[in-house]
Protein backbone atom coordinates (compact mmCIF):
# COMPACT_ATOMS: atom_id res chain seq x y z
CA UNK A 1 0.00 0.00 0.00
CA UNK A 2 1.10 3.44 -0.93
CA UNK A 3 0.77 6.30 0.97
CA UNK A 4 0.08 10.51 0.91
CA UNK A 5 2.71 11.88 3.65
CA UNK A 6 1.59 15.94 3.89
CA UNK A 7 4.91 18.43 3.94
CA UNK A 8 4.91 21.77 4.77
CA UNK A 9 7.00 24.65 6.44
CA UNK A 10 4.55 26.66 9.18
CA UNK A 11 5.55 29.52 11.90
CA UNK A 12 5.49 28.65 15.31
CA UNK A 13 1.63 30.17 15.43
CA UNK A 14 0.35 27.93 12.49
CA UNK A 15 0.48 29.85 9.29
CA UNK A 16 1.96 28.15 6.26
CA UNK A 17 2.01 31.58 4.63
CA UNK A 18 2.39 35.25 5.59
CA UNK A 19 0.34 38.34 5.07
CA UNK A 20 -0.37 39.20 1.81
CA UNK A 21 1.30 35.39 0.70
CA UNK A 22 4.34 35.75 2.51
CA UNK A 23 6.84 32.68 1.92
CA UNK A 24 9.86 34.70 2.42
CA UNK A 25 10.71 33.24 6.23
CA UNK A 26 11.19 29.13 5.95
CA UNK A 27 14.82 28.84 6.99
CA UNK A 28 16.32 26.29 4.85
CA UNK A 29 19.76 25.30 6.50
CA UNK A 30 22.29 22.42 5.61
CA UNK A 31 20.37 19.51 7.45
CA UNK A 32 16.83 20.79 6.91
CA UNK A 33 17.61 20.96 2.81
CA UNK A 34 19.29 17.22 3.15
CA UNK A 35 16.33 15.53 4.69
CA UNK A 36 13.81 18.20 2.14
CA UNK A 37 15.87 16.63 -1.02
CA UNK A 38 15.85 12.85 1.01
CA UNK A 39 11.85 12.83 1.68
CA UNK A 40 11.66 14.10 -2.50
CA UNK A 41 13.67 11.24 -3.53
CA UNK A 42 11.81 8.72 -1.88
CA UNK A 43 8.32 9.82 -3.40
CA UNK A 44 6.79 8.60 -6.63
CA UNK A 45 4.86 11.36 -7.24
CA UNK A 46 4.50 15.03 -6.16
CA UNK A 47 1.24 16.08 -4.98
CA UNK A 48 -0.44 20.20 -5.39
CA UNK A 49 -3.25 22.12 -4.93
CA UNK A 50 -3.70 24.98 -7.64
CA UNK A 51 -2.40 27.47 -5.21
CA UNK A 52 0.99 25.98 -4.71
CA UNK A 53 1.43 24.64 -8.25
CA UNK A 54 0.85 28.21 -9.41
CA UNK A 55 3.71 29.14 -7.05
CA UNK A 56 6.42 25.61 -7.59
CA UNK A 57 5.87 26.28 -11.39
CA UNK A 58 6.30 30.08 -11.28
CA UNK A 59 9.93 29.27 -10.08
CA UNK A 60 11.38 25.46 -10.06
CA UNK A 61 11.19 25.51 -13.83
CA UNK A 62 13.83 27.71 -14.20
CA UNK A 63 15.18 28.09 -10.59
CA UNK A 64 18.87 28.73 -11.36
CA UNK A 65 17.87 32.26 -13.04
CA UNK A 66 16.59 33.55 -9.54
CA UNK A 67 18.71 31.72 -6.87
CA UNK A 68 21.98 30.64 -6.35
CA UNK A 69 20.94 28.83 -2.88
CA UNK A 70 22.37 25.36 -2.76
CA UNK A 71 18.83 23.46 -2.14
CA UNK A 72 17.22 25.69 -4.61
CA UNK A 73 20.15 24.68 -7.11
CA UNK A 74 19.95 20.84 -5.44
CA UNK A 75 15.98 20.75 -6.19
CA UNK A 76 15.44 22.47 -9.40
CA UNK A 77 16.81 19.16 -11.05
CA UNK A 78 14.39 17.16 -9.10
CA UNK A 79 11.65 19.10 -9.10
CA UNK A 80 11.75 19.27 -12.96
CA UNK A 81 11.82 15.65 -13.64
CA UNK A 82 9.30 14.49 -11.00
CA UNK A 83 6.01 13.18 -11.80
CA UNK A 84 3.40 15.40 -10.56
CA UNK A 85 -0.23 16.02 -9.81
CA UNK A 86 -2.09 18.89 -9.56
CA UNK A 87 -6.00 18.97 -7.60
CA UNK A 88 -8.02 21.72 -9.41
CA UNK A 89 -11.33 22.21 -10.75
CA UNK A 90 -10.37 25.21 -12.86
CA UNK A 91 -6.61 23.92 -14.12
CA UNK A 92 -6.97 21.60 -17.31
CA UNK A 93 -3.52 21.35 -18.23
CA UNK A 94 -0.44 21.59 -16.42
CA UNK A 95 3.55 21.43 -18.30
CA UNK A 96 6.51 19.70 -16.45
CA UNK A 97 5.39 15.85 -16.30
CA UNK A 98 2.21 16.57 -14.14
CA UNK A 99 -1.40 15.46 -14.53
CA UNK A 100 -4.36 17.21 -13.53
CA UNK A 101 -7.05 16.24 -11.44
CA UNK A 102 -10.26 18.16 -11.45
CA UNK A 103 -12.66 15.41 -10.41
CA UNK A 104 -12.96 11.62 -8.53
CA UNK A 105 -10.06 13.12 -6.84
CA UNK A 106 -10.70 10.91 -3.03
CA UNK A 107 -11.00 7.66 -6.03
CA UNK A 108 -7.96 8.61 -8.02
CA UNK A 109 -6.00 9.32 -4.88
CA UNK A 110 -7.11 6.58 -3.26
CA UNK A 111 -6.27 4.07 -6.38
CA UNK A 112 -2.87 5.48 -6.82
CA UNK A 113 -2.09 4.18 -3.46
CA UNK A 114 -3.61 0.97 -3.12
CA UNK A 115 -1.09 0.72 -6.54
CA UNK A 116 1.89 1.54 -4.09
CA UNK A 117 2.13 5.25 -4.98
CA UNK A 118 4.28 7.30 -2.60
CA UNK A 119 2.96 10.57 -3.00
CA UNK A 120 4.12 13.99 -1.26
CA UNK A 121 1.84 16.38 -1.11
CA UNK A 122 3.42 20.23 -0.75
CA UNK A 123 1.49 22.51 1.69
CA UNK A 124 -1.34 23.52 0.72
CA UNK A 125 -4.24 24.56 3.20
CA UNK A 126 -6.86 23.83 1.19
CA UNK A 127 -5.94 20.65 0.11
CA UNK A 128 -4.03 19.44 2.82
CA UNK A 129 -7.66 20.07 4.93
CA UNK A 130 -9.95 17.91 1.98
CA UNK A 131 -7.55 15.05 2.25
CA UNK A 132 -7.42 15.32 5.33
CA UNK A 133 -11.35 15.19 5.61
CA UNK A 134 -11.09 11.92 3.81
CA UNK A 135 -8.13 10.14 5.71
CA UNK A 136 -5.97 9.88 2.90
CA UNK A 137 -3.31 11.62 4.97
CA UNK A 138 -0.85 9.08 6.02
CA UNK A 139 1.79 11.14 7.57
CA UNK A 140 2.10 14.36 8.40
CA UNK A 141 5.62 16.08 8.35
CA UNK A 142 5.20 19.64 9.72
CA UNK A 143 8.43 22.24 10.23
CA UNK A 144 7.82 24.41 12.88
CA UNK A 145 10.00 27.33 11.86
CA UNK A 146 10.92 30.28 14.35
CA UNK A 147 8.71 32.84 13.26
CA UNK A 148 5.20 34.73 14.73
CA UNK A 149 3.44 36.09 11.09
CA UNK A 150 0.53 37.33 12.89
CA UNK A 151 -1.73 36.05 9.81
CA UNK A 152 -1.72 34.86 6.89
CA UNK A 153 -3.47 31.51 6.18
CA UNK A 154 -3.39 28.45 8.37
CA UNK A 155 -2.02 24.78 7.85
CA UNK A 156 -6.18 24.11 7.47
CA UNK A 157 -8.20 26.44 5.85
CA UNK A 158 -10.98 24.54 6.33
CA UNK A 159 -12.83 23.39 9.89
CA UNK A 160 -11.62 20.05 10.74
CA UNK A 161 -13.35 16.94 12.83
CA UNK A 162 -11.23 16.40 15.40
CA UNK A 163 -8.47 13.77 15.14
CA UNK A 164 -5.92 11.74 16.94
CA UNK A 165 -1.99 11.81 15.93
CA UNK A 166 0.61 9.80 17.10
CA UNK A 167 4.16 11.10 17.17
CA UNK A 168 6.36 8.84 15.10
CA UNK A 169 9.36 11.45 15.21
CA UNK A 170 10.61 15.13 16.36
CA UNK A 171 13.75 16.61 15.59
CA UNK A 172 15.61 19.74 14.98
CA UNK A 173 17.33 21.02 11.73
CA UNK A 174 20.25 23.42 11.92
CA UNK A 175 19.25 24.12 15.69
CA UNK A 176 16.51 26.17 14.36
CA UNK A 177 13.72 24.25 12.91
CA UNK A 178 11.28 21.37 14.36
CA UNK A 179 10.39 18.42 12.49
CA UNK A 180 6.58 17.09 14.68
CA UNK A 181 6.26 13.93 11.85
CA UNK A 182 2.62 12.20 12.98
CA UNK A 183 0.07 9.84 12.02
CA UNK A 184 -3.03 9.17 12.36
CA UNK A 185 -3.87 7.34 15.51
CA UNK A 186 -6.81 5.43 13.85
CA UNK A 187 -5.67 4.97 10.45
CA UNK A 188 -8.65 3.89 8.36
CA UNK A 189 -9.02 0.24 7.44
Amino acid sequence: MGKITHFVHQSLDGYIEGPDGAFDWPLMGPELSAHSLQLTTEADQFLYGRKVWDMMSGFWPRAEEYSTDAHDLAFAPVWRSAPKIVVSSTLEKADWNTRVIGTDVVEELTALKRSGARLLLFGGSDLAGFLTRHGLIDEYQIFVHPVVLGGGRPVFSTPQERMNLSLVESRTFDSQVVLLRHRPANPPS
